[in-house]
């Protein structure tokens, strides 16, 4: 019960901000240790140290009572503590009025330490004035011949100008403080400056954002950065995708409609007809399935795992020998059995998708890959006529077929398969690298993945 009740409460005392909490984190243990310090220093000062001080002066005092007792007459008593209490600095005066009771203010803390070790260490003692004169120490004691004073510096009994210390801790607390304020507002800037950079991008708008600050903070700002590019990439894909797909089903369809005008109860359509309109459906079938295939790419998450990558790329190998595509691994680097964690059914669309490509524009494809300390490296070489650098860049976007090198014909998908690629490699915090092959001369795709 007690528990469910202070947690509002402690809710409420704890700052909601960043900079609030943060300050509160550098600042408490400032204070504290400071509160600590003083009061240590203070116990110690009026304390210990008074009454150190006090002891000694006590000890000197007695010296002179017991010479002032000791003497026969009042002029005896007077000249013998004359002679001690002048090489003391202690003033004599003989007789004297002894106060009702001891005198000191009430703000002065060591004057009570002072009264108590002189009554202990001299029980001759009437009265001690501390405060007619703030500056010196009265003391009346009982004599042979009748009361007699001593006075001497309050400095001899109390140590001056206590609070020069805790001056200069205040101020140098003060000064560390107000340079901590602008160390922390300086590193919690780019703290804010990515939460308001997030804020506006989840309204909807972009602000311009650069990361900096300390390392991780320039580590989520990139992260952030990253997955708004990706973000507004998926945007301009989807919007590509819309528009692909109303652009290549428009000539199918085109057809489609041409050949259903055509047709009559008179006179029915004869098998050229119909295998034309056939051939329309089917390729409309594979475009659409290409579409749901770049969606799906998309859309599913796939969970990572270790899997030993030279078995892995065997499998795929063998698979697209079995579908009658001319392909084959020619080269593996690095360890047999190593192991690399990547998403299997992610890179595997990835790399049919290549092959697929190669031995449609080529006669034959070639996989060749690299398992390093740091990355896997796989690559899908062809025999075709390639794509010339200008357009290497153009080539990785959905819906993109080049011309002549990359000529459309009905067996072709949507031209989906580099970008597929592209966005599986970049899924797995890697790149797709395109260029010449330097084996076959063709197309060279080359998925580049972290281990």
């Amino acid at each position: 019960m007690s528990n469910h009740a202070e947690g509002p409460i402690a809710r409420t005392l704890v700052p909601r901000g960043l900079y609030a909490r943060a300050a509160l984190i550098l600042f408490l243990p400032v204070v504290v240790v400071t509160m600590v310090v003083s009061v240590m220093f203070l116990q110690r000062h009026f304390d210990g140290v008074t009454r150190q001080m006090t002891s000694s002066m006590a000890h000197e005092l007695a010296l002179v009572v017991r010479l002032v007792r000791e003497a026969d007459t009042p002029d005896d008593a007077r000249r013998a503590g004359l002679a001690v209490a002048a090489p003391l600095d202690l003033r004599l005066e003989l007789p004297v009025e002894p106060l009702p009771e001891d005198l000191r203010r009430f703000y002065d803390f060591s004057g009570r330490i002072v009264i108590e070790v002189l009554r202990e260490t001299l029980p001759q003692i009437l009265s001690i004035d501390l405060a007619s004169d703030d500056k010196r120490v009265s003391v009346a004691l009982q004599g042979e011949a009748g009361p007699f004073g001593i006075s001497f510096d309050r400095r001899r009994v109390s140590a001056s100008n206590p609070h020069q210390l805790l001056v200069l801790m205040v101020v140098t607390s003060l000064l560390m403080t107000g340079i901590a304020t602008i160390f922390l507002r300086n590193q919690l800037r780019p703290i804010r400056r990515l939460a308001l950079a997030a804020e506006e991008y989840g309204k909807g708008r972009m602000v311009p954002y650069r990361p900096s600050g300390a390392v991780e903070v320039r580590s989520a700002g990139t992260a952030f950065l990253d997955m708004r590019n990706r973000l507004e990439r998926q945007n301009e894909q989807r919007k590509l995708m819309m528009s692909g797909i109303s652009h290549d089903l428009r000539t199918p369809l085109t057809r489609l409609r041409l050949s259903l005008s055509m047709i009559s109860p008179e006179m029915p359509p004869d098998a050229e007809e119909i295998a034309a309109m056939e051939a329309d459906i089917a390729e409309m079938s594979r475009m659409v399935d290409g579409f749901l295939d770049y969606a799906r790419e998309e859309a599913q998450e796939h969970q990572a795992e270790p899997l030993v990558a030279a078995d892995f790329l065997e499998t795929i190998v063998a698979d697209g020998q079995r579908a009658g595509q001319e392909v084959q691994l020619v080269r593996f680097e690095g360890d047999a059995d190593g192991m690399a964690m990547f998403r299997p059914d992610m890179l595997r669309r990835a790399l049919e998708n290549l092959i697929g490509n190669a031995v449609r524009y080529g006669s034959r494809a070639e996989l060749d890959a690299s398992l390093g300390p740091r990355s896997l490296r796989i690559g899908v070489e062809d025999d075709g006529p390639g794509i010339p650098e200008d357009s290497l860049e153009m080539a990785m976007r959905p819906f993109t077929r080049l011309d002549p090198a990359r000529r459309r014909s009905s067996a072709q998908g949507a031209g989906l398969g580099l970008a597929i690629a592209a966005d599986v490699a970049r899924a797995h915090g890697g790149q797709l690298r395109l260029g010449r092959g330097p084996r076959l001369g063709g197309l060279r795709a080359e998925i580049v993945i972290p281990r």
